[in-house]
């Protein structure tokens, strides 16, 4: 069974090159596809996570635990309705 989620968070906290280095590493370590990118006004991260439902809790699970550790405490989880195709990659969008 497919899930996809939408995580965004602010980026005040997270230590620079956090998206290439933990999120795009675990990402494919869980075999995750979707995309991760700084909403420029707001200030926030926004990842989109596809994938295996078991796939994708441990994700967020490991991302949580991070995000604990970095005391990012305003985050969001919700459910996404996937709109294109990500061709089973997860990209960082600068």
């Amino acid at each position: 069974m497919n899930k996809c989620l939408k995580i965004t968070f602010s980026q005040q906290k997270i230590p620079v090159n956090f998206l290439r280095s933990f999120v795009q590493k675990n990402a494919q370590k869980f075999n995750i596809e979707g995309a991760a990118q700084l909403i420029a006004p707001d200030k926030k991260i926004r990842i989109i996570a596809c994938g295996q439902k078991e796939e994708v809790d441990s994700f967020i699970d490991i991302l949580h635990t991070k995000f604990i550790e970095l005391a990012i405490r305003d985050t969001s989880i919700e459910p996404y309705i996937k709109d294109k195709n990500y061709r089973n990659v997860f990209r960082i969008i600068d």
